[in-house]
């Protein structure tokens, strides 16, 4: 019977002992902070964060994606401490469909959302019959939309805003059709369609410059810029984590800020809280 006692007693403090190994990083003494990025610009700015962070003794481990979706879903599980790819239209939109509770820390850029070449490189030149690419997701399909707005390519029913989709076109007086791509591919249609209208990150992948390429795009001053600020996220309730938090303060450092203007060409520009 001792034996039985003595033996029970072990596995209880061998799961105690378990579950108190699971807290956060500062509590477990692991200075290790997980972020999930798209490749460009984000994980490129958090590799420059990583060699700033090594010297306060914080180790940054970078997991790339190319969709708009696992970022949030890995985070979200706790799989990973944070993510840094979208801006807080998307974030919301998210938490809306999804119904979860993510929420950001802090807001680190933005970048112009931009309308380039395809088969035509001038605006004027758009023909009946034309056809636009476009990102299919809610916030990104009405951004471009707006953005296409602005610059006379078509009108809007009166409202439509930041949900506003195709089937809030109406008037469009150059007879253009639109293609609706999930946003990684829009840019891959280039040579099949009149124009693409991009993000910033997508732009860069594809090799565009904001200044030399694009036939247009969202001034810095524009409430655009600053409603599509992207931002660092993390669970609720995880906000106050110190390795998230060593990570921001990183991230709107005079450093890195920097590094950001002298890199993009103005496709990405810091955020000013």
């Amino acid at each position: 019977m001792k034996k039985k006692v003595l033996a029970t007693l072990f596995v209880a403090a061998s799961v105690v002992a378990t579950f108190a190994g699971c807290g956060s990083n500062s509590a477990s003494g692991d200075k290790t902070i997980t972020v999930a990025a798209s490749p460009t610009p984000h994980a490129e700015i958090l590799e420059q964060a990583k060699e700033i962070l090594a010297k306060d003794g914080w180790t940054l481990e970078i997991t790339e994606f190319e969709d708009y979706v696992q970022p949030n879903e890995v985070v979200y599980s706790g799989e990973i401490d944070c993510n840094y790819f979208q801006h807080v239209p998307y974030l919301d939109s998210y938490n809306e469909e999804k119904g979860e509770d993510l929420v950001s820390v802090g807001g680190i850029h933005y970048e112009p959302f931009g309308i380039y070449p395809g088969t035509k490189t001038d605006l004027k030149d758009l023909a009946e019959g034309d056809v636009i690419a476009i990102p299919n997701d809610t916030t990104n399909e009405a951004r471009a939309l707006l953005l296409l707005q602005d610059n006379g390519i078509l009108k809007l029913s009166d409202g439509a805003g930041l949900t506003a989709t195709v089937n809030d076109i109406v008037e469009n007086p150059y007879g253009v059709k639109f293609q609706e791509l999930e946003a990684a591919q829009v840019s891959r249609v280039t040579q099949e369609v009149a124009f693409v209208v991009l993000n910033g990150n997508y732009a860069l992948e594809a090799g565009f410059s904001v200044g030399k390429d694009a036939v247009a795009y969202e001034l810095s001053d524009s409430e655009a810029a600053k409603t599509y600020v992207n931002v660092l996220v993390v669970k609720k309730g995880n906000e106050e984590n110190e390795g998230v938090q060593a990570l921001l303060k990183v991230l709107k450092s005079d450093e890195i800020k920097q590094y950001i203007l002298d890199t993009y060409d103005g496709a990405v520009i810091p955020f000013e809280d």
